[in-house]
């Protein structure tokens, strides 16, 4: 192997590596993996290199993970997604923290503010 696509291939191999760490640390154990998703911004899009190198790293490294990944690019950031189905019960645990969530930001959105 040429040492160009020697050098090419472990280029890839530390962006999947790189993609599936931080895509594991933006899991919630109490999910049990479900619900995975990484944001890259613009920043990251130039930092990690070519579009098409990055959707399939991601692809590559969720897979790593056992999602189903579909990846988006919407205004400039690039959306990597679990759409695998999720366990009934991880869903309702999930509704649950939403709407605790909601509740939170809501009860301290109408909080009076002292000056």
């Amino acid at each position: 192997m040429p040492a160009k696509d020697e050098l090419a291939r472990r280029r890839y191999e530390k962006l999947v590596d790189r993609l599936e760490s931080l895509m594991r640390a933006g899991l919630k154990p109490q999910y049990e993996g479900y619900y995975g998703q990484l944001i890259l911004g613009r920043d990251d899009l130039t930092e990690m290199g070519g579009l098409e190198d990055l959707r399939r790293a991601a692809r590559e490294a969720g897979g790593r993970l056992g999602w189903k990944v579909t990846t988006r690019l919407v205004d400039g950031r690039l959306f990597v997604l679990d759409q695998r189905e999720v366990p009934e019960e991880i869903e309702r645990l999930a509704g649950h923290s939403t709407a605790e969530a909601i509740d939170r930001a809501r009860d301290e959105a109408h909080r009076p503010r002292l000056t």
